[in-house]
């Protein structure tokens, strides 16, 4: 929004006016790209009080970011609500992976973004402080919702455990899976410290997954597109309006993934080397064109590396370290979340369209990893995993006792 631009990044507004400006240039800012990255700075630390902890952070967030009146309180806004994205990475996904499956939250804020575009001077001031809607949403969804029943076992109440297992599978019988939750348990009350099991040589196959998972989720390139999808409309020569409703198309893109995996970068890659000069602009059928592929493209990532990366390593880790397995995984991808967006729009700069090449690079990489290295985990109990899937595989066996 140019009203958020002109209070806050001057240099980068004036440059967007320029007669002759870089195509690829014109938003390489390292301010810019902090204002986006600080939101991941405090997601290095993590389920129903965790929960409530993360709304109260959305909250302050909000309030903060909305109010700014410089670009560091602006930037202090962004990393409470950083903590509270943190709280939530870690304790979101396993409470759903217990009792419900993830829903998805960029639509939405493009939503925002393109309505309160208009609102000038405040629009950008509005759309900040709407993160505190869903923040009460959590708020007082973590007071009345319910610990789940792995929870409550592993702190020893199991007649509410269970009472919370009949209640949420909606049946009488659940004996065997509170059972198999129990026994579980059990197991987890065992270990001690699950930090330093998690160090050990059996342990590294779940460990190395999930981390390369999470790692390779953002090499995808999707948080740059998504985080940046004005910027890059722009870039290829829609006005500020048209921009960010086409990221709202590309938002509802992602909650209707069906298609199969396919790569676009290097199809996206390809258009704006031949036709995207430095100063010049796409036709409006191009342009149309690079909409298409990204939405193909995000299609592709919400079918496949979206949700994956969160499934598969809740499905992999035993429960005696699950909760240490999965911090490691959130953190790192908090981290390269952090350091792509910090770099994206200097690396646009420099390596111009070649940068959707470098992703398709990745892609290619990250594909060969799934071949050879990720084991299929569908149907398989956790308390099977090592038999079943570790030590059948010809690379991770290795790794057994």
């Amino acid at each position: 929004m140019d009203d958020f631009l002109i209070k806050f990044f001057p240099t980068v507004h004036e440059r967007k006016l320029h007669a002759k400006e870089n195509n690829y240039c014109k938003y390489d800012d390292q301010y810019l790209q902090l204002f986006t990255s600080s939101l991941y700075l405090g997601t290095k630390f993590g389920r129903k009080p965790t929960i409530l902890v993360a709304s109260v952070f959305f909250l302050f967030g909000a309030a903060v970011s909305s109010s700014a009146q410089n670009i560091w309180m602006l930037i202090i806004g962004r990393i409470l609500l950083g903590f509270g994205v943190g709280f939530g990475n870690e304790a979101v996904p396993l409470f759903l992976s217990e009792i419900a499956p993830v829903e998805r939250r960029i639509f939405f804020a493009n939503l925002v973004n393109y309505g309160t575009s208009k609102m000038h001077p405040y629009g950008w001031r509005v759309s900040l402080g709407l993160a505190g809607v869903p923040a009460v949403f959590l708020f007082i969804g973590s007071i009345v919702i319910t610990e789940t029943p792995t929870s409550l076992i592993e702190r020893g109440n199991e007649t509410a455990g269970q009472s919370t297992l009949r209640k949420i599978r909606g049946v009488d019988n659940v004996s065997s899976e509170f059972e198999q939750i129990k026994a579980a348990s059990e197991i987890a009350r065992q270990v001690k410290h699950p930090y330093k099991k998690l160090m050990k040589r059996s342990s590294m196959p779940p460990l190395i997954i999930g981390i390369l998972l999470q790692v390779f989720q953002q090499l995808t390139g999707i948080n740059a597109i998504m985080f940046y999808a004005p910027v890059l409309f722009q870039t290829v020569g829609f006005k500020n309006d048209a921009s960010l409703l086409s990221a709202v198309i590309t938002g509802i893109f992602i909650c209707f993934a069906e298609w199969k995996v396919s790569v676009m970068q290097t199809a996206i890659g390809g258009i704006l080397v031949a036709f995207l000069t430095t100063t010049g602009s796409l036709t409006k059928l191009q342009a149309a064109f690079v909409v298409v592929l990204v939405c193909v493209f995000v299609m592709s990532f919400a079918w496949s590396w979206g949700p994956l990366g969160w499934l598969i390593p809740i499905e992999t880790f035993p429960q005696e370290t699950r909760t240490a397995g999965f911090a490691f995984a959130v953190s790192s991808n908090v981290l390269f979340t952090f350091l792509i967006a910090q770099a994206f729009l200097s690396m646009l700069c420099h390596m111009r369209a070649f940068i959707f090449f470098f992703f398709a690079g990745w892609i290619l990489k990250m594909g060969l990893f799934v071949y050879f290295l990720l084991p299929e985990t569908k149907n398989v109990p956790l308390d099977l995993m090592v038999e079943r899937v570790w030590k059948q595989h010809p690379v991770w066996k290795r790794f057994m006792d």
